[in-house]
């Protein structure tokens, strides 16, 4: 089976986002994801409500919407409004994390949740049957560009014996430092699901680094 491919739109020209989203929509890329990014969570702010207003009324392709924010539960309703599929949320960031799942199902979401590099997957155990994706960050969140985390691998590996041994049905997603060579090594892990960041909005033809990385 094909993964998945989300490109990141943080990594996008920003002065040209309709230009580069359009041909995210003429690409064989599955989902379009979005980084939200508060600045207390992570040292970085990113993109505002309005501005993913405009890009939810351009994009063809299912939101993946990734927000690294304190209390993501109390942005629920903006994520819903924007047509959102799945909504994802760091373990991290929540303390009540199996309530916040809860509120996105019931809101018409897929809920996902993310754990970041130092985060270990056993902490998973008690809620990922709920989920309906998981995201191993891959680099330490907050910034785009950054070199791949090898010791994801060995996560992917753990997750997807507990994926197996729980009977979850939840996906594997990766984001950070993903490239054809660690793509390949990610899929062979075990993962379902690429974020591409630099990767596809470097490369001198995206479209046919889409393409690639879809064929890994």
């Amino acid at each position: 089976m094909k993964p998945l491919i989300s490109p990141s739109l943080l990594s996008a020209d920003f002065a040209h986002l309709a230009k580069d989203i359009e041909m995210i929509n003429q690409s064989d890329a599955d989902w379009l994801h979005i980084d939200i990014m508060d600045g207390v969570f992570v040292p970085n702010i990113s993109f505002g409500f309005p501005v993913l207003k405009y890009v939810a009324e351009l994009s063809q392709k299912p939101l993946d919407v990734h927000l690294m924010i304190v209390e993501p539960q109390k942005f629920i309703p903006e994520v819903k409004a924007l047509g959102a599929h799945i909504m994802n949320v760091h373990l991290e960031a929540c303390t009540h994390l199996h309530r916040v799942i809860q509120q996105i199902r019931e809101a018409g979401m897929k809920p996902a949740v993310t754990i970041n590099p130092s985060t270990p997957v056993v902490l998973l155990q008690d809620i990922i049957c709920d989920v309906d994706m998981v995201l191993l960050m891959s680099v330490n969140p907050g910034f785009g560009g950054q070199k791949f985390i090898r010791h994801t691998l060995e996560k992917v590996r753990q997750l997807r014996e507990l994926i197996s041994y729980s009977g979850s049905h939840a996906l594997i997603e990766v984001d950070g430092g993903v490239n054809l060579e660690t793509g390949k090594e990610i899929i062979d892990a075990g993962a379902d699901v690429l974020v591409a960041g630099n990767a596809v909005f470097a490369a001198p033809d995206p479209m046919e680094m889409i393409r690639q990385l879809k064929a890994l």
